[in-house]
């Protein structure tokens, strides 16, 4: 894409990033206490498993009980992993979910319009813009595609905040 395009799209981009970010906003809240509490749940049950693994070794002998202690530790790990993934999983869900409603939303016609214009003018020559089903617009011209559905974009403004992300569900 050329720095001409790159400057094109970007009051587009930054419009929802905008958007998202306001929505997201009430919804990172929700994430937040959500995912705190699911990772509360799996340090609880990874100390439990730890507590268990040391009673136990305490009754097998030293090194069962390390053996123990470390395959607690794991499941803990894992739980926590597993925590921070549904976490980013949902939050992506419901971004995706507030975007599905910007059609309702009044400014939507006027979005539509400029991501009409920057995807023309991004795909060159000719370029046949058609709505998506999913919200936004898809412009093709030749073997050049510009797609601006509206769960492309919020995937490339999720993925720009990269590790920002995560900071989410790290206390």
């Amino acid at each position: 894409m050329t720095a001409a395009q790159e400057a094109a799209l970007a009051p587009v981009r930054a419009y929802l990033l905008d958007t998202a970010r306001r929505e997201a906003g009430r919804i990172l809240d929700e994430a937040r206490a959500e995912a705190a509490g699911i990772i509360e749940q799996a340090r609880r049950a990874g100390e439990e498993a730890v507590a268990v693994a040391r009673d136990e070794g305490q009754a097998s002998g030293a090194s069962l009980g390390a053996a123990e202690r470390i395959q607690g530790r794991s499941q803990a790990r894992s739980a926590v992993l597993a925590a921070r993934r549904a976490a980013e999983v949902r939050l992506r869900e419901q971004v995706m979910a507030a975007a599905a409603r910007l059609p309702d939303e009044a400014g939507y016609a006027d979005l539509v319009a400029r991501l009409s214009r920057l995807a023309a003018d991004a795909a060159g020559p000719g370029a046949t813009v058609t709505p998506s089903p999913a919200g936004g617009v898809v412009a093709r011209s030749g073997q050049v595609v510009v797609d601006c559905s509206l769960p492309r974009l919020v995937d490339q403004a999720i993925d720009a905040l990269g590790g920002r992300v995560r900071e989410l569900w790290t206390p």
